[in-house]
């Protein structure tokens, strides 16, 4: 059985269907705090949901029943949050990890696969990203998840529980909560294009990022489940490619034939300049290669937020 921690949220909902789709067994953990049942709606007869808390180590070890495997991605996300409530960042994202690897490791899980964050670099100028470079955290979101990091380490040295951790560059795709205050710049792009309304660029839209199609993000989680480790490894998960963010604008203006401009406000805390992932070491150990470029991810992204807003009231 695979237990999916925050699988009500955007990338867990997505591995969940994958998983579904597999014929694999699936329990998902979520309290729901960002998450959303309606992501589950088409599969929620042939899993097992469990509404519960993370921060809860009796409820993680009551989670942990009968799983082999373990994809944790519940999380507090975003950036700006956690310079609003680094409180409530730090207790979901470290202390839920630590109880959620207490339970695996009491449970014997075979594998612990940790949904990390390429915010772990910080802005240093060396590109593209290699897991080997020093890390510089630049928010309590980016220490977090680095934390979370050096947890499954210490869990794969000490009790010899083997853990993956993915440090994913800027996921997008379908199930992306647009709505948020906190939402990610291709959900956000998107709605103000299909609405015809002008997008909010921080900064001058230079700044340029390495975004992963979900579907790549699902598969590389897939495969860290089964590769042969048996340490504890980390390896970046992005398309190897990287774009501005002006451009992606430009981009999704033309795929949604939209007439709105942007507008241009000051760059976020903590926000970095540049981002690139370098793949090398997940093609190696975990056979990852990505098989959606930006616009073939655009794509199927634009047309499920396209029919999200054609039900909508």
């Amino acid at each position: 059985m695979y237990l999916i921690t925050g699988g009500a949220g955007f990338i867990g909902s997505n591995l969940v269907h994958a998983l579904v789709a597999r014929g694999q067994r699936v329990r998902v953990l979520d309290n729901l705090a960002t998450g959303r049942l309606d992501n589950l709606e088409p599969v929620r007869g042939t899993i097992e949901f469990v509404q519960g808390d993370i921060r809860s180590l009796e409820t993680c070890q009551k989670a942990m029943q009968d799983v082999r495997f373990v994809l944790h991605q519940a999380a507090l996300p975003s950036v700006p949050r956690s310079f609003e409530d680094p409180i409530s960042s730090t207790a979901v994202n470290i202390h839920g990890t630590l109880n959620l690897l207490l339970a695996a490791r009491d449970r014997r899980i075979e594998r612990f696969v940790f949904a990390s964050s390429s915010s772990v670099y910080g802005d240093t100028p060396t590109l593209p990203k290699v897991e080997t470079m020093p890390t510089d955290p630049r928010s309590p979101y980016a220490v977090t998840k680095l934390t979370g990091e050096h947890l499954c380490r210490v869990f794969a040295r000490a009790y010899g529980l083997p853990t993956v951790c993915l440090r994913y560059f800027n996921v997008y795709g379908p199930r992306q909560d647009p709505a948020s205050t906190y939402a990610a710049v291709i959900p956000r792009f998107i709605t103000h294009c299909l609405r015809g309304t002008a997008a909010t660029i921080f900064g001058d839209g230079t700044q340029s990022r390495d975004f992963t199609f979900v579907e790549d993000c699902v598969a590389a989680n897939l495969m860290a489940c089964e590769a042969p480790i048996a340490g504890c490894e980390v390896c970046n998960i992005g398309s190897g490619s990287r774009i501005s963010i002006a451009e992606l604008h430009a981009i999704i203006r033309r795929i949604t034939r939209s007439a709105a401009s942007p507008q241009f406000e000051s760059p976020r805390p903590g926000d970095v300049k540049h981002s690139l992932a370098d793949i090398t070491r997940a093609k190696a150990l975990l056979g990852y290669t990505p098989r959606y470029g930006l616009e073939s991810g655009l794509a199927p992204t634009v047309e499920w937020f396209r029919s999200r807003e054609a039900t909508s009231p």
